[in-house]
């Protein structure tokens, strides 16, 4: 009969509560760029509400102030950083093709 009654019994793990991503002092606007950033994946997608632990509330103003953000030229709407790279190097080669090939 003990290992039935050990089986109801709850554990006693104790557990760290976390701490909310958005601080009390903290406001959320398209201005606060800091605070944004950290609800932007690195695609530049807007996370979700489960990953960012945050209330339906400050997921809404989040996600407002960072496609007001986007609309004033704040944040890129996409973060293309790599590919941007690729097809700067490949202008850069071709300019120098035509270079050549005037002289």
């Amino acid at each position: 009969m003990e290992k039935s009654k050990r089986l109801f019994l709850k554990s006693k793990r104790s557990f760290r509560r976390r701490l909310p991503p958005i601080g009390s002092g903290d406001r959320i606007d398209y201005k606060n760029m800091g605070l944004i950033s950290r609800f932007i994946s690195e695609q530049g997608k807007i996370l979700s509400r489960r990953v960012n632990r945050l209330t339906l509330k400050q997921q809404r103003l989040i996600t407002i102030a960072i496609k007001q953000a986007r609309i004033l030229s704040s944040l890129p709407f996409l973060n293309n950083e790599k590919q941007f790279e690729k097809s700067e190097s490949t202008t850069r080669t071709t300019t120098l093709r035509k270079k050549k090939n005037r002289n």
